[in-house]
Order: C-alpha cells, then sequence, then structure tokens
C-alpha cells in the first residue's frame, strides 16, 4: 500500500491530499529515508512523521484493505513516540496562553523580562 493511503486509511490524515502533502514536503520517512507519496509500505516497517510539532514514530503491524475505525487503528499500527514529544507539545501551548491577549499592543518591559525568564528556565 502507498505510505500516504495508509496514513489515511490508520487516521493520522484527516485526507488522503493531506497525506501527500507532508510526504512532498519531507515530513514523512520510512525506516528512515524521506519518501515520496507513491512509496511503498510493508509490514513491520518503521514510518516517522512530523504532525503538530510531533514527531510521531509508528511501526505498520498490518495493512488495511481501506480506511478503518478509529476503536481498530492499533490492530495495523503500533505507536512507538516517547512521551516527551507529547510533554514538549504541552509546553508549547503553555507558552501560546500567555496572559496577554492578542492585539493588545507591545509588551512592557516587565512582560519582556518574563518571557526571557521563561525562554531560560526552559533552556536548562
Amino acid at each position: 500500500m502507498r505510505v500516504d493511503k495508509y496514513l489515511w486509511c490508520v487516521r493520522y490524515y484527516k485526507t488522503r491530499n493531506q497525506a501527500s502533502i507532508a510526504c512532498k514536503k519531507g515530513h514523512i520517512r520510512v525506516n528512515g529515508d524521506i519518501v515520496k507519496p507513491s512509496k511503498e509500505v510493508y509490514a513491520t516497517d518503521k514510518i516517522e512523521l512530523r504532525k503538530n510539532q510531533v514527531n510521531y514514530q509508528v511501526t505498520v503491524l498490518d495493512i488495511p484493505k481501506n480506511r478503518v475505525g478509529a476503536k481498530i487503528v492499533d490492530i495495523y499500527r503500533l505507536d512507538t513516540t516517547p512521551k516527551s514529544a507529547f510533554e514538549t507539545q504541552e509546553l508549547l501551548k503553555l507558552a501560546k496562553n500567555y496572559y496577554r491577549k492578542k492585539g493588545s499592543g507591545r509588551p512592557t518591559k516587565k512582560d519582556r523580562r518574563d518571557l526571557n525568564d521563561l525562554d531560560y528556565k526552559n533552556q536548562q
């Protein structure tokens, strides 16, 4: 099965077109190689994909005939994404939910210092 169709079938992408665009942008790797949407996937292949700033790692267990329901997706794939990938996503959400509303003007000197302190703490 094509890699774009597989990712659509196991519900990583809402449409097959989105999956093929992700392949063309280089967000999808199969066994460590950046692939085109037409690359064939087989059982035991390792797929790495970047979606919403999270690097997912998936092992292909079986090839579905067509798109499957969300409850039975785990029959066809094994998600080996480390928990730390999702923790960084939570940190990004917290950083975006900063208390200033969008369009409220430039940050004050105190706001800038608080942001710098937050960046410094995340780097350590």
